[in-house]
């Protein structure tokens, strides 16, 4: 029998996970996006899986109406956002046509769509120091008030990933060589990497790891209701608690943003920040300083000089 659209992309989705092993954050974006696909194109199959039905998709994409937050119709979506349907359509549409499903990928001879980040990434000074005010004047409690900070600092000044952070343990912080480590399977790219702890996350967390004592299971963050880690979802709880108490509207990858472009400003060395932000490729790395604020370049603008011209 025949198998569908829908049974092969299981079967592509089973494969990413067990042969290739990727995460199941990156496979639920992989599902999602196919669900999209469906969702606007019902009757899509192989033999109508075309370069001419995918522009169609993208099509109705950009100008169908959507309903976001409380009631609120939006019409179309970002340039990066097709950039992103396209990056995971492509792969399974290449395993597709490597096992013989379909003649050729529906995307060749189509050019690949480029992302346009047009919002600012980083936070600013100001909105850094309206965050922290909120969480210490908006703290329920001492040992709250200890981890939040913990929370925040270390985002900050280790350049996490969400899910790196939640999942960070006790035994992950090397206070003799005040080092951090991500482990490989809590990583994105499945790869082990260390990142130095800076001098005041190191005071937060030894105050907060007092604070922690009477809780016994091994992760760093814990829940603020029972002895459990917090989660990616108590996490995105809390800033957005942080959201609406500081002013600033942000979420927990903006202090990624954040932390790697004052490293390069303070630095200049874009292959150590590719490293503590454990990137596969310096490709991914550049994407993060795409809205470095041009007034940190002045400086270099400055000093250049005819007479020092190749």
């Amino acid at each position: 029998m025949k198998k569908t659209i829908q049974q092969l992309f299981d079967e592509y989705v089973y494969e990413c996970e067990f042969v290739q092993g990727l995460k199941p954050q990156t496979l639920r974006g992989y599902r999602q996006n196919f669900k999209t696909l469906l969702k606007i194109m019902p009757d899509l199959s192989l033999e109508s899986l075309t370069g001419y039905n995918m522009i169609a998709f993208f099509k109705i994409l950009q100008e169908r109406n959507r309903i976001v937050g409380k009631g609120i119709i939006k019409t179309g979506v970002k340039k990066n956002t097709i950039a992103t349907y396209w990056s995971k359509f492509n792969p399974f549409f290449e395993w597709l046509a490597r096992n013989g499903k379909i003649d050729q990928n529906p995307f060749k001879g189509l050019k690949r769509p480029t992302a346009r980040y047009e919002e600012k990434q980083f936070l600013k000074k100001e909105e850094i120091e309206k965050i922290l005010t909120s969480i210490i004047t908006h703290s329920d409690s001492v040992f709250l008030l200890k981890r939040n900070l913990v929370i925040f600092y270390t985002l900050l000044f280790c350049g996490l990933r969400r899910g790196e952070l939640t999942l960070l343990q006790i035994s992950d912080i090397d206070f003799q060589r005040k080092m951090l480590t991500v482990r490989a399977e809590t990583s994105k790219v499945a790869r082990a990497r260390q990142v130095p702890l800076h001098p005041k996350l190191i005071m937060y967390l030894v105050d907060y790891l007092v604070e922690r004592k009477k809780y016994t299971n091994p992760y760093l963050l814990v829940s603020a209701y029972r002895d459990s880690r917090l989660t990616n979802e108590g996490l995105d709880s809390l800033i957005t608690n942080l959201n609406t108490f500081s002013g600033v509207k942000f979420h927990a990858h903006q202090l990624r943003h954040t932390f790697a472009v004052n490293f390069l400003k303070s630095s200049n060395n874009i292959a150590k920040l590719q490293q503590l932000l454990g990137h596969m490729d310096v490709s991914m790395t550049l994407q993060y300083l795409r809205c470095l604020p041009p007034s940190e370049m002045r400086q270099d603008i400055e000093i250049m000089s005819i007479d020092n011209f190749v």
